[in-house]
């Protein structure tokens, strides 16, 4: 039997990714023309196309101005989650702060959509080695699962000491979690990042499809995730500058052509019905870092 893999999609505008907070800050936001309907309705045909379900990971800042969005993805059959309610990071909003930004958008999209919410993920994958407090939040919220460890070295994100597949959390409150990490590769002694996203778009495809094998030969998922943006190669382009502008606009016009050839050579699902093995247990607070 073929493993099979979760496929996400980080349901945000453009202008709500970190990389562009320098040339539209916050407060700017409601100013901002929105894409993000006619983008996810495009990914939910080609989704269709390929009789595919998967996981949308909703924004609340999305769900408030454009709700038909999270309505069309419900109707389409697909696994609603939450993506929190600001995008801002964990570590940035601090526990109380998060734990009111995590809960805030759960009712939400309850409101919404009518129906559970079970599953979240911090932006920017901001639960890491000094986050690990969060994962509490998640819960207390009411959600089951989660999927924003990334097990990787990254400037912004990461935990090393995490594993790389998923496991049932044993938190102090007792709350049950299931944590979904990003897919990576392992390679020369470490493992790299492979998930999608930029890297996706950035790396040769090979890569990403090389890391979804190695995975499946361990009998394990790999998750996957992508934005609506990153298949809307006409987006307004804003003078980022560097690094900046490579992480969010480069090879935007072969994410779409690249994804039809992930649905079609994997298998892939929402993210809240892969199963985790009894076994497969983890104290997170007794990792190196806390």
């Amino acid at each position: 039997m073929s493993v099979v893999h979760g496929l996400s999609f980080d349901v945000e505008e453009a202008f709500h990714a970190l990389n562009m907070w320098g040339v539209t800050p916050p407060d700017t936001w409601s100013e901002q023309p929105s894409r993000v309907e006619g983008v996810v309705q495009r990914i939910l045909a080609l989704l269709a196309e390929f009789d595919v379900r998967c996981t949308f990971f909703v924004l609340g800042l999305v769900a408030e101005r454009t709700p038909d969005v999270v309505r069309r993805i419900v109707d389409a059959g697909h696994e609603l989650a939450s993506h929190g309610s600001s995008h801002r990071m964990a570590g940035d909003l601090g526990p109380e702060a998060f734990a009111d930004d995590v809960a805030r958008a759960r009712a939400l999209l309850r409101e919404l959509s009518g129906q559970e919410v079970c599953g979240f993920r911090a932006s920017t994958f901001s639960i890491g080695r000094t986050t690990r407090w969060a994962l509490e939040a998640v819960a207390a919220a009411g959600h089951t699962w989660d999927s924003s460890v990334f097990p990787v070295r990254h400037d912004r994100y990461g935990d090393t000491a995490f594993p790389h597949h998923p496991v049932h959390l044993d938190l102090p409150s007792g709350r049950p979690l299931r944590e979904y990490p990003m897919l990576t590769r392992q390679a020369f002694g470490r493992r790299w990042p492979a998930a999608g996203g930029g890297y996706l778009r950035l790396l040769p495809l090979a890569l990403v499809e090389g890391a979804l094998r190695q995975t499946a030969r361990e009998g394990l998922p790999g998750v996957l995730y992508l934005h609506p943006w990153e298949l809307d190669p006409d987006q307004p382009r804003h003078a980022l500058g560097g690094l900046r502008t490579l992480r969010h606009y480069h090879g935007l016009s072969r994410v779409e052509g690249r994804l039809r050839t992930l649905l079609g050579r994997h298998a892939f699902g929402p993210i809240g019905t892969i199963p985790v093995v009894a076994e497969a247990r983890l104290d997170p607070f007794s990792l190196p870092g806390c």
